[in-house]
């Protein structure tokens, strides 16, 4: 399994590492959303799990553009921000899950069950 974080933070990066590793995946790294769609194109993840607000491009643009290139996409929303209308957007822009940063607790749960559902 290979999952592609995408996040303008490296410590962020670093967390997210930490939190899945009991899945035991290949990670792949992208610090914006501009290069989120050449990176999920070459690596082929079974999970991108996508920050909101970037430079350069933003996460729900980003998450549009995989999932146009590939409508089987699974991308999980990992976000500082917990507003019920961001939620909303991620969900229009077609994001499988969406976790706020400060409870990680559930994100090896949902990546399993986008696994188990692609």
């Amino acid at each position: 399994m290979t999952i592609l974080i995408v996040d303008d933070n490296a410590g962020v990066r670093r967390l997210l590492k930490r939190v899945i590793a009991e899945i035991g995946a290949a990670v792949v790294e992208c610090s914006d959303g501009a290069h989120a769609l050449a990176a999920y194109i070459e690596q082929r993840p079974d999970i991108v799990l996508m920050d909101v607000r970037m430079p350069l491009m933003d996460g729900l643009t980003a998450t549009r553009q995989i999932k146009k290139h590939d409508s089987l996409a699974r991308v999980v929303i990992v976000t500082d921000y917990d507003e019920d209308e961001l939620r909303s957007l991620a969900t229009e822009a077609g994001a499988f899950g969406y976790i706020v940063k400060q409870n990680l607790t559930r994100l090896a749960e949902l990546i399993r069950s986008a696994i188990e559902q692609k």
